[in-house]
Parts: C-alpha cells; structure tokens; sequence
C-alpha cells in the first residue's frame, strides 16, 4: 500500500506510545476522507505483526511481513460489511470474536482492522464492547472513523480516540504537483474542497470530475445572467448530485464571504468572477437561505431512501430562482 509523507510524524507517535508502554489495544482513528488514513492503519497493522522489528519499522523481511505483503496473513482481520450490505451486522461481530480467542496461526499479534466504524449496527457494537473491554491477549482493534460522533458512546470510551489533522497546505500542495499536473490555483481550491484532504484533492483533480465542476461553475454563471437557474438540473441530476450541491453551497459560502470583505478565504480561488458575480446580485439573507437550501437537500439525497432525485432539485432550483428575481424566499425549509 502506498505510503505518503504526513503519515510519517502521527505513525512514529503511535509506535512511540506502543514501545514506551503507553499505547492501547483499541484505537479508534477520525480523520476526513482521503486524508491517507487507511495506508496509516495499514503500516501501524505491519508493525503489529511483524516478528523481527527494527525499531519503529516492519523488517519487511520475516514471515509475517511477507503474509502482510501478500495480502493474506491470517491473523489480520478487516471487518467490513458484506457485499450488497452497508452495515456490519452482529452476526459478523460475534464470528469474527470467536475467531481471537483462538490462537493466532503465526504465534504473535492478532488485528481487527474495521475501515468504517460507523457501518456497525447498534446490536454490533454492543456485540464487540465487551472484547474491547477484556480482548484475548497480543489482540489489537483498530477502527477507521470518519464520523465518530455516530458510534455509540460506550464504544467510543472503550477506545483511544486519536485525530489524523490534515497535513501543512504547503506541504499537501507540493505533494499535489508531484502527483497530478494541474494549474497551482487549480490545486489550492481542490484542495480548499476536499477540506484539506490530499487524496480527497487528487481525486477532483483528475481532468474528467475537474471538467465537470468547471462546467458547473459556467452553467451557473450563464444561468444567473439569464435568470433561469432551472437550467442547471441536467447539470446536477446525477448519481454524485450531493457532490455537485456541495461545490454550488460553497460558491454561495465564498459570495457570503466577499460581501463581508473575506474574500481572501474564499474556497473557490479559480473561479472569483463568480464568486463576484453571487455576491453582486443576491443579498445576504438570499445567500444564507441558499446556502441553507443547498445543504437540506444535499442531506435529503443522502439520507433518504428513494427520493425522487430530479423532483427534489427541482423544487430547489426553482425556489432559488424566484428568490433571485424577487429578492426574498417566499418558502421557509
């Protein structure tokens, strides 16, 4: 699994506590997605299970590392739900608990990689406190969450909770231009949309979802002059729709920012005419409501199961219209 170099600092903590004494056997690990998060709990799993340590690295050598390598060590467990499923049932949690209390096949550590903690259900989580609590000797829990506050409390108390902080800006964006050739712009506000998550910027950057945006972003100027905001459904009617209401909320953010005089926060740096021009032709009670608008319905297309997609942003765009010709919402969310 590739390595990339903000890991290095947090991994060197970690394997510091473990040396020193003060580690813990179950780390519940926040980040935000594409933040390299899974190659960390990957290279922590290594160390883990490596049999002849040099220190604070994997010897890469001995026959776990290779088992590691390989993809099929015995003693690794990635707890994931199952395909077609998107939670973690307690049926899974109560196979794989048994499964630790045997000994482990390679006579050292054993290690239960969850990759989304939130998947686990209610009954599952409740299923795994009590080996949290009292886990079968040499074993190690390491959740991946990007949403802790979903997890149950009582799980969450029973774990370390540790925050993998998004690297330097600088050092992100160079770290960008070694990957991806883009426009030094272009990189910081992909950046700036991926709240600061490397990975999370490469992915929109790659020339096909970056040509996406930037002909939303043209859209939503043509539409503006025009006054006929409905004419960016086909723009936005899509399976990756939440994605696109996101890129139009933070526009609307940075026009609230440029009318405040902020507008050197602004996320969007390639595209500041727009940002201008959002900012020149709504007011600020428009512009809040918008932004409030965008986010309820983005949360709609998550959260509720079969929506009527097309119906739902038609009603958005619509009611974003009216507002902009008659200066005001006239429906409240």
């Amino acid at each position: 699994m590739k390595w990339y170099p903000w890991l290095t600092a947090p991994y060197r903590q970690w394997v510091g506590q473990q040396t020193a004494g003060r580690g813990h056997h179950a780390l519940l690990l926040h980040s935000l997605p594409g933040n390299g998060e899974e190659a960390l709990i990957y290279g922590i799993s290594r160390w883990l299970m490596c049999q002849q340590r040099q220190g604070e690295k994997s010897c890469g050598e001995c026959h776990s590392c290779r088992l590691m390598l390989a993809g099929n060590h015995p003693d690794w467990y990635v707890l994931a739900p199952e395909k077609g499923k998107n939670s973690i049932g307690v049926e899974l949690v109560r196979q794989q608990i048994e499964k630790l209390y045997s000994h482990a096949q390679q006579g050292g550590a054993k290690v239960v990689w969850l990759p989304h903690a939130e998947s686990l259900t209610d009954a599952a989580a409740n299923a795994l406190l009590k080996t949290l609590e009292e886990p079968p000797e040499k074993t190690y829990f390491l959740l991946d969450c990007h949403q802790p506050a979903s997890l149950l409390a009582t799980l969450r108390s029973r774990c370390f909770y540790w925050h993998l902080a998004c690297p330097d800006t600088a050092l992100s964006l160079q770290w960008l231009q070694r990957q991806i050739p883009a426009e030094p712009i272009s990189m910081l506000a992909a950046l700036k949309l991926s709240e600061g998550a490397p990975l999370a910027a490469e992915r929109l950057l790659q020339p096909e979802l970056w040509a996406i945006r930037t002909a939303l972003c043209s859209a939503l100027s043509s539409a503006l002059n025009s006054s006929d905001l409905l004419s960016l459904l086909p723009q936005l009617n899509h399976e990756d729709a939440p994605e696109r209401l996101q890129w139009l909320s933070s526009l609307v953010l940075d026009a609230l920012k440029w009318q405040q005089g902020a507008g050197e926060f602004a996320v969007n740096q390639d595209q500041l005419p727009l940002v201008q021009q959002l900012a020149q032709m709504a007011t600020t009670p428009i512009l809040l409501h918008s932004a409030k608008a965008l986010g309820h319905c983005r949360h709609q297309l998550l959260s509720v199961v079969g929506v009527n997609r097309e119906l739902l942003l038609t009603e958005l765009l619509l009611n974003w219209e009216s507002a902009l010709t008659a200066g005001s919402y006239s429906t409240s969310l």
